[in-house]
């Protein structure tokens, strides 16, 4: 499966690396972790919107720009095989066109199943991290893996694995770890320099704290739900996602097993980032209900069809399905 990619690439000279319009770690990582391990090419990186100033711990995260690069031989789309993380690049017409007409790969490691609907070729396989399967697919062609590489690599497996912690990490995650290492990644380095790009100033602690007042409780606490209005979203996100403020906090509350942060938008859209306990792991179930998509432990949906009362009633529902199950 693995030499699809060289196949892909031959008499290729310039690549653009797309990531969805929800960046995270992971996927900064792997387009990041791409450019490097494309060296001698014309690479471009992209990402529909600007990269949240909370992922700027990664030291190439300017060379992601929000211009298309129309005149590129071949695109390369990260970290997703779901069409409506896509949506941002096919509304637009002219991109539309490019993705339908050029060579595309998808690399994707979400259990989630590859509905895009243009011509692609795919290397999907289930892994801790879409950076983790980067590294594999380079280490099965033979491409040399250096410093900046490997810690954009590192870094994307830190981010997506919660710190290794996650219930999706291997025995093959630490020994990628590992050959990371003597690739020159230093993890202390890489961690210090996160803590210290991802500090926050008081106005976001006081906001996670009125955050932390919004939580609702259903099904006897096993749900925990918090709404992230528009006003929120236009306020805080560009400084530090709403979401990843609160889910880690509301995922370690006592009796919680299943924990939905939902966003809300002007044009009618929801969003809905879930996280699991290890005792009820229906994230991805919770989220294919609503189109969406992702792991047992952690996965988003995103909605046009629902309003927000509507997505908490369907939570409940979909919650207590589960538990009715066990």
């Amino acid at each position: 499966m693995y030499d699809i990619f060289e196949g892909f690439l031959k008499d290729k000279k310039k690549v653009c690396i797309i990531q969805a319009e929800n960046p995270d770690g992971d996927s900064l990582g792997s387009a990041i972790a791409l450019d490097y391990l494309l060296d001698g090419k014309e690479n471009s990186l992209y990402c529909p919107v600007d990269i949240p100033k909370y992922l700027r711990y990664f030291p190439d995260w300017s060379r992601v720009t929000n211009e298309f690069d129309f005149d590129a031989e071949a695109y390369i789309i990260v970290d997703t095989a779901a069409e409506i993380l896509l949506s941002k690049l096919l509304d637009d017409a002219a991109i539309r066109n490019r993705l339908y007409s050029a060579p595309v790969l998808v690399i994707d490691h979400h259990e989630t199943p590859d509905d895009i609907n243009f011509p692609h070729e795919s290397i999907i396989e289930v892994r801790p991290a879409c950076t983790e399967l980067i590294y594999r697919i380079a280490k099965a062609n033979k491409i040399e893996i250096n410093k900046p590489a490997a810690e954009a690599m590192m870094q994307g497996i830190m981010s997506d694995t919660l710190g290794l912690t996650s219930a999706s990490v291997t025995d093959e995650t630490f020994n990628i770890m590992a050959e990371l290492t003597k690739a020159g990644a230093v993890i202390s380095e890489l961690e210090e320099n996160r803590r210290e790009l991802s500090k926050k100033s008081p106005r976001i602690l006081d906001y996670k704290a009125d955050l932390i007042k919004r939580i609702d409780y259903s099904l006897d606490g096993e749900l925990a739900t918090v709404h992230i209005p528009w006003d929120d979203i236009k306020e805080y996100s560009d400084e530090y996602n709403p979401n990843v403020l609160i889910l880690e906090e509301m995922r370690m509350v006592e009796g919680v097993r299943v924990a939905v942060a939902v966003k809300t938008y002007p044009d009618g859209k929801v969003t809905g980032k879930i996280r699991c306990s290890s005792d009820l792991p229906i994230a991805e179930r919770i989220a294919g209900y609503f189109g969406g998509g992702g792991h047992p432990y952690a996965a988003g949906f995103r909605t046009y069809d629902m309003t927000y009362e509507d997505v908490l009633k369907e939570l409940v529902k979909v919650v207590t399905e589960a538990n009715d199950e066990e």
